[in-house]
């Protein structure tokens, strides 16, 4: 299993926002919820099953890609935990933070995330002004809460 090291952010600075291309329609979807979560994914024409372990700032992951017609049939088990977000990448000097603007029940919430090589690579980061308040490890703003119940994190 891979490693996943990523802090979150709320963004709630869009005046402070650099300018950035469009984004990309994410449809995210929970198979397992909990401390280990299975999740669906579709990101423009790709598919994945995604297996994550952990909260904070480290955690355990296995991405697999599937095909369409094997996301279409899973896709019915995800039902009552989804959610729907545009993701913007948005470069930061040597990294890549990803804006996700929710869309449904969530609209109006805004994060911001960015993947490190290393816990102490992302110690070291300073986020830029646009960013807000980190919301790392806060349970309210992982994906999988906000698909369930989430609107009551904004």
């Amino acid at each position: 299993m891979g490693v996943e090291i990523e802090r979150k952010y709320l963004a709630d600075r869009p005046d402070l926002e650099p300018t950035a291309p469009a984004g990309e329609r994410i449809l995210q979807g929970y198979v397992a919820l909990g401390r280990k979560e299975v999740r669906l994914r579709c990101h423009g024409e790709r598919y994945f099953l995604t297996v994550k372990e952990g909260s904070g700032l480290v955690r355990t992951e296995l991405e697999v890609e599937l095909s369409a017609e094997q996301f279409t049939e899973l896709w019915p088990a995800t039902d009552g935990a989804r959610l729907e977000k545009t993701r913007t990448p948005v470069p930061l000097g040597p990294t890549t933070a990803y804006l996700d603007v929710y869309a449904g029940p969530l609209q109006g919430l805004r994060t911001v995330e960015v993947e490190f090589g290393s816990p102490a690579e992302a110690e070291a980061f300073e986020p830029p002004a646009w960013f807000g308040e980190e919301i790392t490890g806060q349970d309210r703003y992982r994906n999988q809460a906000l698909a369930v119940g989430g609107s009551s994190a904004r």
